[in-house]
């Protein structure tokens, strides 16, 4: 149901936008870049950094589904992917610059251009769906990052509940911390692993002013839908990986994933 007196952006994938969304919606590659470098950070100060330099490209729908056909090693997505960690050699469409709007509130001029991905290690490109709003991009980011980070540290090939669990883990852990940074306030509140998060969060809030409360409660929702989804590897999966950061840590847990390829009980 669509309130009657909201406006929408329509985009070219026949996905809408509302225009408070659209104030935060990231719509190109060249957007996307400080939001990139916001969360290489986050990794850093979980002690996590991601050595290699991963191209990150925004693009559009067709690009998206693309991209997925491409890869050799098919891994467990949703039903409607929105982000894609890469390992293969491709050439991707990607927004050159954000569109312009036109009339009707619709989509026009979609600047794209060829991008070629080399392969020079084991991850070849991270690509996230234009158009969503700031925290759920950056959500999907860290999702897909972590992506990264496992494939670059050498942990084997993992059941997809365990691996897109405990991406969904720090996906949540990136929300939470974005809510507190905020809010201006200085508690981590309950977030998974307050003892993990808290040498990044400090560095975030740093940077950040307080957000509205539109984007507070946008926040809270992006969280609430990784903490109830109903999916065997996304939902039971992150309810699995977050007991096991919250009762042993993130370091331990991610130790005990390496060795058994299992969350610690």
């Amino acid at each position: 149901m669509e309130p009657r007196d909201t406006r929408y952006l329509v985009l070219d994938d026949g996905r809408k936008l509302c225009l408070e969304c659209l104030d935060s919606a990231i719509m190109d590659t060249h957007e996307c870049q400080p939001l990139y470098l916001e969360i290489q950070e986050f990794y850093e100060g979980l002690n996590m950094k991601v050595e290699q330099q991963i191209p990150l490209l925004l693009v559009e729908r067709q690009a998206l589904n693309e991209a997925m056909e491409g890869e050799k090693n098919g891994h467990h997505h949703l039903p409607e992917t929105r982000g894609l960690c890469l390992s293969e050699e491709q050439t991707i469409s990607t927004i050159l610059r954000r569109p312009r709007i036109g009339a009707g509130n619709r989509i026009i001029d979609m600047f794209t251009e060829p991008y070629r991905l080399i392969r020079r290690c084991e991850v070849t490109a991270i690509l996230i769906l234009f158009g969503l709003p700031r925290l759920l991009t950056g959500s999907i980011l860290a999702h897909e990052m972590m992506h990264a980070w496992l494939r670059l540290a050498g942990y084997p090939n993992l059941s997809p509940d365990v691996e897109e669990g405990i991406c969904q883990v720090l996906a949540h852990m990136w929300l939470e911390s974005e809510i507190v940074a905020g809010s201006g306030s200085g508690s981590g509140g309950n977030v998974a692993s307050t003892s993990s998060t808290s040498s990044s969060s400090g560095s975030t809030s740093s940077k950040k002013g307080k957000r509205s409360e539109f984007e507070k409660k946008l926040g809270e929702f992006f969280t609430n839908q990784i903490e109830s989804d109903t999916s065997a590897a996304y939902g039971d999966g992150f309810r699995a990986g977050n007991q096991a950061v919250i009762k042993y840590g993130l370091r331990t847990t991610l130790d005990h994933i390496r060795l058994t390829g299992t969350f610690p009980c």
